[in-house]
């Protein structure tokens, strides 16, 4: 397991530490699929978190910015353990629609 900071709530600034796990074959999909390790999702500076309502168990999707780039983590709670179920880069439009361009915040 790695070490992460991730966001509560959609605070970027309070942040709690927490483990994230993943399952090493869909850590192998996932890199074929996206070009992303799963174990990258402990570089994300989470900006905002939303529950994905898509599936029968409490699923969330991250969004927040690897290396200055805007990314999607979807994941799990088991506990204070962060599932990763899979990550990519998402585009800006996405990235928009849950997280406030700068010029909107002012």
């Amino acid at each position: 397991m790695e070490k992460a900071a991730v966001a509560v709530s959609g605070l970027a600034d309070y942040t709690v530490p927490v483990d994230v796990e993943f399952d090493p074959e869909k850590d192998v999909s996932n890199f074929a699929k996206h070009g992303l390790a799963l174990t990258r999702a402990t570089e994300m500076d989470v900006l905002i978190r939303v529950a994905d309502t898509r599936y029968t168990e409490p699923r969330f999707r991250a969004y927040g910015l690897i290396a200055g780039k805007p990314h999607c983590l979807a994941y799990v709670m088991r506990g204070r353990v962060v599932r990763a179920i899979s990550l990519r880069r998402c585009h800006q439009e996405e990235f928009d629609r849950y997280v406030r361009p700068p010029q909107a915040q002012r």
